[in-house]
């Protein structure tokens, strides 16, 4: 079955990794990704890495998927000009993506030759009885790179502190929110009761 399920999700990975390159559309191309993400998503659960299968679908699928797809949907994108600049470069690309294979094989097979043929080999996934990928992560991370934890989450909330008032700044033309003064407006300053005649409309 884990057999099965590893050669079911590995196509699917594949297919949709080659659709997303070839995929004329962006926005199409954007979703052959997410599900090339919830693929990959779940090859990390068959391997007992619950956590990585967690993070492909709640960062990658739940975020940064979603966010080119608003972004190509929103922008004024000329696709023939898309199209001429992706034949320009096709020879370029090409001679990478033949490098980039040429490295996997060579070293699928120097990987597959030490480790030898037919002997056997460490059975890789989730073992019964043991603690799951995502307890041992917590267990690590919290304990013994607490502080570094910390430090980082430090680091990032003074980025976003700092991003914050850097592009909090007045601006001409631009109308900057006043919560004070939305939260003391009374109801009856906010909304207006009219009964206009049928056929006059509204006053606006």
């Amino acid at each position: 079955m884990q057999i099965f399920a590893f050669y079911l999700f590995a196509t699917f990975v594949i297919a949709s990794g080659a659709f997303c390159i070839f995929a004329r559309n962006p926005v199409h191309s954007v979703l052959w990704l997410i599900l090339a993400f919830f693929n990959a998503a779940g090859l990390m659960l068959l391997v007992g890495a619950e956590f990585i299968a967690a993070l492909l679908v709640i960062v990658y699928v739940g975020a940064v998927a979603v966010l080119f797809l608003f972004v190509v949907m929103m922008l004024d994108i000329d696709f023939a000009e898309l199209r001429a600049g992706f034949m320009k470069n096709l020879p370029l690309g090409l001679l990478l993506a033949i490098v980039l294979a040429a490295e996997i094989i060579v070293f699928g097979v120097m990987t597959w030759s030490s480790a030898g043929v037919g002997e056997a080999t460490a059975v890789v996934g989730p073992q019964e009885g043991a603690p799951s990928n995502i307890e041992q992560l917590g267990a690590i991370l919290y304990t013994k790179y607490i502080f570094l934890f910390e430090a980082a989450g430090m680091i990032l909330l003074v980025a976003m502190v700092g991003a914050i008032v850097l592009t909090n700044r007045k601006r001409g033309g631009v109308r900057i929110q006043k919560i004070a003064d939305q939260v003391a407006r009374r109801p009856e300053d906010a909304t207006r009761n009219t009964q206009p005649e049928v056929g006059k409309g509204v006053e606006l």
